[in-house]
């Protein structure tokens, strides 16, 4: 079976609403015509031409597109006939969908050249709270500018690693309130950030804890109870921030990883960990509280968490990131995070000394020289 692929033109007079393929020309063309000449002429192109693409499609095919009777003119195959029926076919039905697909690309491609649009990729340990700031940002803002944030969700360590790689503009990663000198999170997230190449930008403090089935049936109240015989734990993948996170807490609790039944299953964001729960197929899994109260479950929580975001310090002050931070001072998306469950605002928008807020550098100041 041959393969179908999918091309799309920019054109600044606009297209039609139908997928073009240039063998289908030809075959109407000679078959309205009946005559390759004739059809060479109809579209304006040189008999060689037509001839040798007619020629090409067929060894490309494995069968004869025109007959080529001594004497008569050029007709189509029954091949021929029927690719044009399926062309025929293939257009009247996915009519609908091809004219949507067709609008959302003009839509995207429009972003492009609106000089007030800007856009901005992110690389993102995965957050309820900045799916909503995505939504809020496509809004047109008082100066008509209007903010596009793309999104891919992944775990905080590749993230930042993405940033660093040059593939995204912004990188958003969690850690503890006060991460500790000699901790886990330091020993995670000291080597790929550099107080003189980064910036830190607050976004928002959340709450992290076990989301568990409705009216918590198994009373699990803390981590130690997910060391009890036939509890189902759901973990995170390795290089996830809330990953860094539990092993953190367990070491701080002595509780040895490898007794937690169903440690090595892992799902790949809050939103996949809650619905394995909500779905019976296991008892608790560390997550935030939106993600939890979304898929009707209880939530039992362990600690408050800071969600920020880190770029480059040469693009800090460009439109995009400038656009950002304004749209995170603003008091309507202050509202929004405040509504969400286990939200509230946190030095939003604001650049944040990195040795401040992440304490493993120490700067000793230079003694005055006295001469």
């Amino acid at each position: 079976m041959h393969k179908i692929g999918l091309s799309y033109s920019l054109d600044a007079q606009g297209g039609t609403g139908e997928i073009h393929n240039p063998l289908m020309s030809l075959l109407q063309a000679v078959r309205s015509s009946g005559s390759i000449s004739a059809g060479a002429q109809a579209l304006g192109l040189s008999y060689r031409h037509v001839w040798g693409e007619l020629k090409r499609w067929e060894q490309e095919l494995g069968h004869p597109l025109v007959l080529w009777e001594k004497g008569k003119s050029a007709r189509l195959s029954p091949f021929g006939d029927k690719l044009l029926w399926s062309e025929r076919q293939a257009q009247a039905r996915l009519a609908p969908q091809i004219e949507a697909l067709r609008a959302d690309l003009e839509r995207v491609f429009a972003v492009a050249f609106d000089d007030s649009a800007h856009v901005l990729t992110f690389y993102a340990s995965h957050d309820d709270a900045l799916v909503a700031l995505r939504g809020q940002a496509g809004r047109v803002g008082a100066d008509g500018a209007r903010l596009h944030l793309d999104i891919r969700f992944t775990g905080s360590v590749d993230a930042i690693q993405a940033l660093n790689e040059g593939r995204c503009i912004m990188a958003g990663f969690h850690t503890p309130d006060v991460p500790g000198v000699g901790s886990l999170t330091q020993k995670t997230y000291q080597p790929l950030l550099q107080p003189g190449q980064h910036k830190l930008i607050g976004f928002a403090r959340r709450t992290q804890g076990l989301m568990v089935a409705p009216g918590n049936p198994r009373h699990i109240a803390g981590l130690a109870d997910l060391l009890r015989p036939g509890l189902r734990f759901v973990n995170r993948e390795r290089g996830a921030g809330t990953r860094v996170l539990l092993e953190e807490l367990l070491a701080r609790d002595g509780i040895p990883p490898e007794q937690i039944r169903g440690w090595h299953d892992t799902e790949p964001s809050h939103t996949a960990v809650a619905q394995t729960i909500a779905a019976g197929l296991a008892d608790a899994g560390l997550g935030i509280e939106a993600a939890a109260r979304a898929r009707g479950l209880d939530f039992v929580p362990l600690m408050e968490e800071d969600y920020r975001l880190v770029c480059l310090k040469s693009a800090l002050d460009t439109p995009a990131v400038l656009a950002l931070r304004a749209l995170l001072q603003s008091e309507a998306w202050q509202q929004a995070l405040a509504a969400l469950p286990g939200y509230r605002p946190a030095d939003c928008g604001r650049v944040l000394s990195m040795s401040r807020v992440l304490p493993w550098w120490n700067f000793a100041r230079r003694k005055p020289v006295h001469r």
